[in-house]
């Protein structure tokens, strides 16, 4: 045989190689682009369908949360059958009602469970008073479910049989100046329109689909699926949606991916995805929370429709051609300028990725790739500095916020949750060394007058003025705060009875002596405990409480000390 003839036999049997090398390569690599493509087209189509759903949302949700927020229909709702406020307050929701995409509203009142209603057609003008909400009649379970709950917001796709309509509601809460719940207030939108508008794109291979915060379908463009007020069933009898699946692992996949997005507390641009089987068909399926309504938005998409991989095949005769031109003449240039240094490029970014900042040696050719490696070491460099910068940051941080949830916000003191913490240790250390210790309890006579008379703000000052004064009369060991209110405890250890007493009469004439300087004469009852050893934090608290009533009961700014012996009054 010639050499001819071997080196064209070789060759032939290089060609076949290489050719099956190459479908094997395009069948694997042609997955997996379709893949890598599907979920960057998934995150951009789960972004982009949550966009237009908030965008249509958001606008009535405003003005809704600003129809609840108005005096009119506050005060009618504190005074619902004031025939003024009540007319009113109609007027007021006639404003809103052109407002609204729908151009409906409906308020229901918390005191006597009057709905009100008006549509699109005005067709309830002068008689927008429909029905009384009735806690025993199921329908009508959502207002009274909600309110419940308490949530300011709340989105429910739900029929209203008494109006004969079915649409998705927005629900907010009505709240008066002390925060009580005196109504709801919202609009509906068609449920129809919105499918067709949001749900329903008619985009082949795209399937879009809203679910609530526990997986209950609320817009599909099958309504057989959507969980008609969901806020009212229990949970085994929600449609959710795995519902959509049949392959018990897609719907296990499906409810862990809501989980882990509840799990990333609405952080911004997260989205899941993964592959599930629909009809027979994969699907790479889509998921973000969005945080604004506490729904998810899932979208399934097929890639075999959106992306034939017949579309793939002219790119199987380029790489062909390409691989035998340059296979032989390119090789071990490829290899080794090219390859090697890439291959240990993948190495170093996986340690990276892996948190690792010992990488490999990394040869670095005279071309792009070798400037690349080379940005890639000062890169990791400067993460690793940064890391170890942020890990040391968020250290201190978390030690600040550790020391500021223990301090009271207005005075500076010890706040009831730091009190509590030192008052625990102490009856420890007591147990533990059968020593006892003082508790002070202490509060501003008249207190509530002052805020009546000369506002909240005075009074803020007041309380400021007297955490300082106590701080003064107390020595620098022990531990004051503030218990709530006008309320203040103090801390004494080491202490003694005789020196508990004489400390809590140093501090009721400090504060009548200091505020009569400033102007504004104040005066405060002290109650006082001192704890023996082996007894618990309810205990002692109560005695102290009981100590300052006595205090208050015998006239005020006094002194009252219980012991185990007894009590004593010591007058101002």
């Amino acid at each position: 045989m010639s050499l001819k003839t071997r080196i064209l036999g070789l060759a032939a049997l290089l060609i076949i190689a290489a050719g099956t090398a190459s479908w094997l390569a395009y069948r694997a690599l042609s997955d997996d682009i379709v893949e890598r493509w599907g979920q960057q087209v998934a995150e951009i189509q789960v972004r982009y369908d949550s966009a237009r759903l908030l965008q249509s949302l958001e606008r009535e949700i405003g003005l809704a949360q600003q129809m609840a927020r108005s005096s009119a229909l506050l005060q009618w709702a504190g005074a619902p059958d004031n025939p003024t406020l009540k007319a009113r307050a109609i007027r007021q929701m006639e404003s809103f009602r052109g407002n609204f995409r729908d151009n409906s509203y409906f308020v229901a009142l918390r005191e006597n469970g009057h709905y009100y209603y008006n549509n699109a057609d005005n067709e309830y003008a002068g008689n927008q008073f429909r029905y009384v909400l009735d806690p025993d009649k199921p329908d009508d379970a959502w207002f009274f479910q909600l309110l419940q709950e308490g949530r300011d917001f709340h989105l429910n796709v739900n029929p209203d049989t008494e109006l004969g309509v079915t649409k998705l509601w927005i629900d907010v809460l009505m709240r008066d100046d002390n925060q009580q719940v005196v109504g709801m207030v919202g609009t509906g939108l068609n449920l129809d329109d919105f499918l067709q508008d949001i749900v329903d794109i008619g985009q082949d291979g795209i399937t879009t689909l809203f679910v609530d915060y526990n997986g209950a379908i609320q817009l599909y463009r099958d309504r057989n699926y959507i969980d008609f007020a969901s806020i009212i069933k229990p949970e085994g009898q929600k449609n959710t949606v795995d519902l959509l699946f049949d392959d018990p692992q897609d719907k296990q996949q499906i409810l862990g991916m809501l989980q882990i997005l509840k799990r990333r507390n609405g952080e911004q641009g997260a989205v899941e995805s993964g592959f599930v089987t629909v009809n027979d068909r994969k699907h790479l399926a889509g998921v973000a929370f969005l945080p604004a309504i506490g729904w998810f938005e899932i979208t399934l998409l097929d890639l075999d429709t959106l992306i034939p991989r017949s579309y793939l095949w002219p790119l199987v005769a380029v790489f062909l051609a390409s691989l035998l031109i340059t296979l032989a003449l390119f090789h071990q240039i490829i290899q080794s300028r090219i390859l090697r240094p890439v291959l240990s490029l993948e190495e170093a970014v996986h340690r990276l990725r892996n948190g690792r900042f010992d990488l490999p040696y990394l040869p670095k050719p005279d071309n792009e790739i070798g400037r690349l490696v080379d940005h890639f070491e000062k890169m990791s460099h400067a993460l690793r500095n940064t890391t170890r910068e942020l890990e040391q940051q968020v250290a201190r941080r978390t030690e600040e916020l550790q020391r500021l949830a223990r301090i009271d916000a207005l005075t500076g003191l010890k706040n009831r949750r730091g009190l509590d913490e030192v008052m625990s240790e102490q009856i420890q250390r007591a147990e533990r060394e059968q020593t006892g210790f003082g508790l002070l309890w202490l509060d501003i006579d008249h207190f509530k007058t002052i805020n009546d008379t000369l506002g909240h703000q005075a009074g803020d000052d007041i309380l400021c003025r007297v955490a300082l004064w106590l701080k003064a009369a107390v020595r620098p060991y022990d531990h004051p705060g503030r218990w709530g209110g006008d309320e203040f405890v103090v801390l004494l250890s080491p202490c003694d009875p005789a020196t508990l007493e004489q400390i809590a009469c140093r501090i009721r004439t400090s504060v009548e002596k200091e505020s009569q300087r400033t102007g504004s004469a104040i005066t405060i009852s002290v109650g006082g405990y001192f704890c023996p050893p082996g007894e618990d934090l309810d205990t002692l608290l109560r005695i102290a409480d009981q100590a300052l009533y006595e205090a208050k009961r015998s006239g005020r700014n006094r002194v009252c000390i219980h012991t185990a012996t007894g009590k004593e009054i010591h007058p101002a």
